[in-house]
């Protein structure tokens, strides 16, 4: 049995006091704890043993704490430094609530609440773009949503910090995000900014109003491709009562060229603020979405190249022994 396994109620780590396990994940646990010098409730996260003996892992885990404790905006989860620690924890602020995934999957959410969300979900963009922070991973399972619908961005795992030395993980295929949610550029191996994070909103923004996703794909890796060869089923298709304007605000959000999309969380903030002001385009994309494209024609022509070389060299060996 590990040291996290034997984690229970009552047990003490520093001046933390466990009450309870709330999750585990491949790389840490996260626990209720007391800290006994004020008696405020935080939540712990603990990585896993393996973790720690993995460089790569480790100084991810190390760089999430380092963004997440010069973080403080009240849509964001604070995470606390300071003070000598026995082990590597991270110490966050407690968030009751629930995530932004359970409330969805209990069906679709009226559109004046999925705005006042993303507003505030915007507004925390807005804060972690101006101090260097890419998050890169938002999505619904990122998202705390309390009984009165406030929110706080969590989990910057596999935030970038522009103000730091670029890091790289090769074969760590969680740096690229999720993928109903992740940029075009993302997929194509690039980095992504600020306007990554902006193209995953404009996806929350159109499962939460219309209850769907705008692509999809009977694997990741499809669902990926059909991001960056079609376009989105138009919002209006998938919820007729979603407005020209509003739709509008998310083809701009979704735009497949980041120099297309939205410029900054500010710009996607005011116009939904604002949809009475929004120009609604007349856009292609409105007349042929329903005209798919995939990558099967490279494919087979791909497959079939190779199963023609070896007839290929065969006829080349007989040209060339004729010849002699």
């Amino acid at each position: 049995m590990g040291f996290l396994d034997s984690l229970e109620a009552g047990s003490q780590i520093d001046s933390y006091r466990i009450e309870a396990p709330i999750a585990r994940s491949g790389m840490a646990s996260i626990f209720r704890a007391v800290d006994t010098r004020d008696n405020s409730i935080v939540a712990l996260k603990l990585p896993h043993p393996d973790l720690e003996a993995d460089p790569i892992l480790f100084d991810r885990f190390q760089r999430e704490a380092s963004i997440g404790e010069k973080l403080n905006h009240p849509n964001v989860m604070r995470v606390f430094g300071g003070g000598k620690r026995s082990r590597v924890y991270m110490v966050m602020e407690w968030c009751d609530g629930r995530l932004l995934r359970e409330i969805l999957s209990q069906g679709r959410i009226s559109h004046e609440r999925a705005i006042r969300m993303a507003i505030q979900i915007l507004n925390a963009l807005e804060y972690i773009h101006a101090n260097g922070v890419v998050h890169r991973d938002l999505k619904p399972e990122n998202i705390m949503v309390d009984a009165d619908d406030n929110i706080k961005l969590i989990d910057f795992g596999i935030a970038g910090d522009t103000g730091a030395r670029r890091l790289t993980y090769a074969n760590f295929t969680a740096t690229l995000g999720t993928p109903d949610y992740i940029s075009p550029e993302q997929v194509q191996g690039k980095r992504g900014d600020g306007r990554s994070d902006i193209y995953a909103m404009g996806v929350m923004l159109y499962e939460m109003l219309s209850g769907k996703l705008p692509f999809s794909g009977s694997s990741p890796m499809a669902v990926m491709n059909d991001r960056l060869l079609n376009h989105p089923i138009p919002p209006r298709v998938a919820d007729p009562t979603i407005t020209p304007q509003l739709q509008e605000v998310l083809y701009r959000a979704l735009e497949r060229d980041p120099r297309k999309r939205y410029r900054t969380a500010h710009d996607f903030l005011l116009d939904l603020e604002h949809l009475d002001k929004v120009g609604v385009e007349d856009r292609a994309e409105l007349r042929n979405w329903q005209k798919r494209r995939s990558h099967l024609p490279r494919k087979i022509l791909y497959y079939t190249a190779l199963a023609l070389t070896p007839v290929v060299i065969l006829l080349l060996m007989v040209l060339l022994a004729r010849h002699r």
